[in-house]
């Protein structure tokens, strides 16, 4: 009898797919390409990159408006995955982890990709059922939004919010975490068609903006609100310190308006007397593995729904950028790695 030996190889991994963003310009300037696997030093860990979500601070970036970003680059602020490989025991291969700021996508290679290789002080471990696409939406929303509400903001219950940007995904989640801690919520949108949608996701009031709402917010609330939380940016904040009641404080977060400074701003005149303004621009130094995982299983049990406006897979990474170019997403896009 004629004994047969099969041998199975397995290949080592070299290379990835990766969705490059070439040089700067529209969205056609991100190309899905093949790149070398990158290779583990000490004090980072290489991540499987299961599903990212897409930023528009990414956006700003692709445009040329990050100082210090050389070209090409694997954008993304963010991911999800498993520890690929590590040098440390506190990252077991298998690891569920997120993965966030700390110049991710920016100074280094970043999610956009079925790998990638980062520093360990902006990995956080978790442990979930959640599928990788409601993974994929948590970390920097997450982030943002808790950082914004509790220590910019420091939000107490039965205090009034005025949400300035109210259908972005950050806009969508601070509602909700507002309503759960028992404050009043008003957001707003420029789309009418927009408002049972906000309503539908826990606001108490809806203000279609058309560039100014103080006299509308006012005639809801005669004294103003007691805090703000500005997500459209500069092209708004005028009208927004003015909506804040004495010692209200309003929080710039956002810059959906696309306008990064403010010309011939004067603090004296322009911010009311008694009112604070300040800004939350977070890093992951502002997020705790535990904060993660008590946000994550708040998700899962059902308690928290992140607003998702798509699932999209590597190839459709420059359609989610035309999406948030033209302001069509409601909520956050999330983008799934294929199998590997």
């Amino acid at each position: 009898m004629n004994e047969f030996v099969v041998l199975f190889v397995v290949k080592k991994k070299t290379v990835l797919r990766a969705a490059i963003t070439t040089r700067v310009g529209d969205p056609s300037v991100i190309e899905v390409k093949e790149v070398p696997l990158p290779q583990l030093k000490p004090g980072w860990v290489r991540i499987k990159v299961r599903a990212f979500g897409i930023n528009r601070s990414e956006m700003y970036t692709r445009q040329g408006h990050s100082p210090g970003v050389q070209f090409p680059r694997i954008q993304g602020i963010e991911c999800v995955g498993i520890i690929d490989a590590s040098t440390n025991d506190l990252y077991p291969k298998g690891q569920q982890v997120a993965a966030i700021m700390g110049e991710m996508g920016r100074s280094y290679d970043g999610g956009y990709a079925e790998y990638c290789l980062v520093p360990e002080h902006i990995v956080f471990p978790f442990t979930s059922a959640l599928p990788w696409s409601t993974l994929g939406a948590i970390p920097e929303m997450f982030q943002t939004v808790s950082g914004s509400l509790h220590q910019a903001l420091d939000i107490q219950p039965g205090e009034t919010l005025l949400i300035r940007g109210g259908t972005s995904s950050i806009g969508l989640l601070s509602a909700q975490l507002a309503k759960s801690e028992g404050l009043q919520v008003i957001s707003t949108t420029r789309n009418p068609n927009k408002r049972a949608f906000l309503l539908d996701q826990g606001a108490d009031e809806v203000i279609i903006d058309e560039g100014k709402i103080e006299e509308e917010l006012r005639s809801l609330y005669p004294e103003g609100v007691n805090k703000v939380l500005e997500l459209v940016g500069t092209t708004t904040l005028r009208d927004s310190l003015k909506c804040a009641e004495n010692q209200g404080v309003v929080c710039m977060t956002g810059i959906l308006g696309d306008s990064w400074t403010l010309d011939n701003f004067s603090p004296m005149y322009d911010i009311p007397s008694t009112v604070r303004l300040t800004s939350y621009a977070g890093d992951s130094t502002n997020l705790s593995a535990e904060h993660l995982q008590a946000f994550i299983d708040e998700v899962e049990k059902g308690n928290v729904h992140p607003q998702i406006d798509s699932v999209l897979e590597l190839d459709q990474v420059s359609l989610a950028h035309e999406r948030m170019e033209k302001s069509l997403a409601k909520g956050k896009m999330v983008v799934v790695t294929s199998p590997v």
